[in-house]
């Protein structure tokens, strides 16, 4: 029986395997489980700083998992409008096809 590969092994472990194992143990295993956020909030923030920080190579990836953890597409929608005002209305614009597209993938799966 084979394991599935995680996310960063697929995306990047044939080139950097370094870092896909870092972001397996530490990114997911530690600083997502921690106690002190619930994976939704954690979500919330990280999707808010890709966007905010025009991140959007990675924004598809979060706003998936977002949608898994309990976020509304309502709550990601509101989220690019209030980041418009403080981060930038190009931002926000990149941000709103990268939305349609998840949510669209989201309704196929």
């Amino acid at each position: 029986m084979t394991e599935e590969k995680s996310v960063p092994q697929k995306l990047y472990g044939d080139v950097a395997p370094g870092l896909a194992d870092l972001s397996d143990r530490v990114l997911f295993g530690e600083v997502w489980k921690r106690p002190g956020l619930p994976p939704r909030d954690r979500s919330l923030i990280t999707v808010a700083s890709l966007v905010a920080l025009y991140r959007h190579n990675e924004l598809s990836g979060h706003v998936a998992l977002a949608l898994a953890n309990g976020v509304t597409r309502e709550e990601l929608s509101e989220l690019v409008t209030h980041l418009a005002f403080y981060a930038g209305w190009p931002v926000a614009n990149t941000a709103v096809p990268i939305l349609r597209k998840a949510f669209a993938d989201a309704d196929a799966a």
